[in-house]
């Protein structure tokens, strides 16, 4: 049995470029028809018609219909761990992360609608949210595992097959993650969630790119106060 993450691995050339194309459109039709409809009244069907495929296709990609609502980026995981393990090995494991990070998440100023609509359904469905939130998790977890193998401390439980960590297998996977490697991964998507969100809020004052980079560049130095710019206050009537 392989992950779920793992089901649909990174691939290159045209077949590969092509099988993501189609995930995405269909995870971009779930996300808008659910936004627009309501996720417990959109089919697997509408999702299909709407991409552009058949249903059959769509159960290529996905084992269920709330699977789509909820894989909103989810392609990318395996090119994220793929970068890690390949990154020179001169460069630290957070660098390597961050680069990483930053190659997949190069198109999320012009997929910013996509990802509000996500965050609407998301809120609308508690059950859609859980769902999210465990995928993320495991995920995080695997991530951690590469990263383990990247500085070192990786384990044979680490590779092939793996089964979900709520397994007997699974367990003896947490129990083999070493702490580094579990802080690291888990820094690296609350980075990614804390940049997505100020950019969201601040699009006019920089770029995704910059405050991404600029989040990393606070990890680095170890999270130290920045220095504030002295604001000179004029008084009311000088103003």
């Amino acid at each position: 049995m392989h992950d779920v993450h793992d089901r649909d691995p990174a691939e290159g050339g045209l077949r590969g470029r092509k099988k993501r194309e189609t995930r995405a459109a269909l995870v971009a039709a779930a996300v808008r028809l659910a936004a627009e409809h309501g996720a417990e009244n959109v089919t697997v069907d509408a999702i299909s018609e709407a991409a552009g495929v058949s249903p059959r296709t769509f159960f290529n990609y996905f084992d269920s219909r709330d699977e789509a609502f909820v894989m909103v980026g989810a392609e990318s995981s395996g090119r994220v761990r793929q970068a890690v393990l390949a990154a020179p090995a001169d460069v630290p494991p957070l660098a390597a992360l961050r680069d990483a990070l930053a190659a997949e998440l190069g198109e999320v100023e012009q997929q910013h609608e996509l990802w509000r609509l996500h965050s609407e359904v998301l809120r609308r469905s508690p059950h859609l949210l859980a769902r999210s939130i465990g995928a993320h998790v495991e995920d995080e977890f695997i991530l951690a595992e590469t990263l383990a193998e990247r500085i070192g401390a990786g384990s044979p439980l680490f590779t092939g097959d793996r089964l979900p960590f709520g397994t007997a297998e699974g367990e003896l996977r947490r129990q083999a993650l070493g702490l580094y490697p579990r802080l690291l991964a888990a820094v690296g998507a609350t980075a990614v969630r804390v940049a997505v969100e100020h950019w969201c809020v601040r699009q006019d004052e920089a770029t995704f790119e910059a405050v991404f980079r600029t989040v990393f560049d606070h990890l680095a130095a170890g999270l130290t106060e920045p220095a504030v710019p002295v604001v000179p206050v004029v008084p009311a009537d000088e103003a």
